[in-house]
């Protein structure tokens, strides 16, 4: 019984994680775990993320952020009134730091080691011709597009970039705009507000 048990709530997880698989792939990574009062189902759900999918929450610049909150949202209805509420914003902003985090993280690795296997791009045109293919950088794979929302407000062609985000997103290339008042969004300041994360190909064929 405890066994039967046991592959049912597996399976009611597994299904969770199909049905953000699409987001992931958009480049959502953002997720707030919402659980009835005095019920483990929410760190239930985390441990099983951290058991069967790591990858999920490795560090690097895919990993997703969650965060839990205590309420109902088993009906539509439930959902419109818990995202109305004080304590969701609050860990929306919880997550989405942590998100932000670490991308500060494997960027700052990225810049401090060479033999990383990331590679950085900084200036739009190198970006757009990684993304687009239009470089011969076939040693290249881009993963993640990173800008802050300064970067965005205060560039001219705004047109340019959305086609950007858009094409990335299509091509399943994880796409973040940080709040450039944060630490994160500092740091990617200093480096002119956008940046690329790309890996080398030598290295995944290893």
């Amino acid at each position: 019984m405890e066994r039967e048990q046991g592959k049912t709530l597996y399976d009611f997880y597994e299904s969770i994680v199909n049905a953000l698989r699409p987001m992931f792939k958009e480049g959502v990574r953002s997720t707030v775990v919402a659980a009835p009062a005095r019920t483990n189902y929410a760190k239930d759900f985390l441990n099983h993320i951290r058991k069967h999918h790591a990858w999920l929450v490795r560090e690097g610049p895919n990993a997703a952020a969650f965060g839990e909150l205590v309420g109902s949202a088993g009906q539509p209805h439930e959902v419109h009134e818990l995202v109305r509420t004080k304590q969701f914003r609050e860990v929306v902003g919880e997550t989405r730091s942590r998100d932000a985090d670490s991308i500060a993280v494997v960027l700052e690795r990225s810049l401090n080691l060479g033999d990383s296997g990331a590679t950085v791009l900084y200036s739009l045109e190198e970006i757009e011709g990684l993304v687009y293919g239009r470089q011969g950088q076939s040693n290249l794979t881009p993963e993640h597009v990173v800008l802050t929302d300064r970067y965005f407000a205060e560039i001219k062609n705004k047109g340019r970039i959305q086609r950007l985000l858009q094409i990335s997103k299509n091509k399943g290339i994880k796409t973040t705009i940080v709040n450039a008042e944060t630490g994160p969004g500092l740091r990617l300041s200093q480096l002119g507000g956008l940046v690329c994360f790309a890996n080398s190909n030598e290295k995944k064929r290893k």
